[in-house]
């Protein structure tokens, strides 16, 4: 039973975990683009594993909205849409103003240091254009919120952040500037950490606007 990389081996985490890892980053990537077919067999052939953790990975993306399947036809790449774009960050402004608002007002010293280490880490990936930036936005982003939100919001905005990772890449290869957003991450950090709820409200709630309207320009 071969690994995520075709010659090494699993060993520790859940086959299935691995394989939705795997496939999660080559949809994300674009090396799996929308509409393309998914084949089981092909996977498990590739990574000499039964059909079942295929399967059970491909479920996973089914509720995340990256994989569609068809009667008789098997599962697919779901193409990007505007209108789940609109949809999605229509949510992220519905929740994660107030969240991150929430998320200062009870975070600790230790929270604090956490916020900072992952705007750093963030910074780092842009840095060096690594194509898991997106990854590294949502971290942050969470990191401001996790301190003041229960497990159903960490569950919708995680959720929501990992469908518009896949569009905020698509828009990142489009024009690849990441500079004012940079500017509002370190603005958002300070008032985060300053615990000035109704500026950080407003400014999560510009930023987010700002990142739609952009990709909008852009599908």
């Amino acid at each position: 039973m071969s690994s995520v990389h075709n010659t090494s081996r699993i060993h520790t985490r859940s086959i299935s975990d691995q394989l939705y890892d795997i496939l999660r980053e080559k949809i994300l990537s674009g090396d799996l683009p929308g509409g393309e077919p998914i084949r089981q067999d092909t996977i498990a052939a590739q990574y000499e594993v039964s059909k079942i953790p295929v399967r059970e990975a491909l479920a996973r993306l089914q509720q995340d909205g990256m994989v569609a399947v068809h009667p008789k036809r098997g599962f697919s790449v779901s193409p990007l849409t505007r209108a789940e774009a609109e949809d999605v960050f229509h949510l992220r402004l519905m929740i994660e103003p107030d969240a991150a608002a929430l998320g200062a007002a009870h975070a600790t010293e230790e929270d604090a240091a956490f916020a900072t280490r992952m705007l750093e880490e963030l910074e780092a990936a842009i840095e060096r254009k690594d194509e898991q930036r997106g990854l590294y936005n949502g971290r942050f982003h969470m990191a401001l919120i996790r301190p003041g939100a229960g497990p159903a919001t960490l569950r919708v905005i995680d959720l929501l952040n990992s469908v518009a990772d896949r569009y905020i890449r698509f828009q990142l290869h489009a024009d690849g500037n990441d500079t004012r957003a940079n500017e509002q991450h370190r603005e958002l950090l300070e008032c985060w950490l300053h615990g000035r709820k109704k500026e950080i409200e407003k400014l999560m709630r510009i930023h987010i606007q700002m990142t739609a309207d952009d990709l909008m320009s852009t599908l």
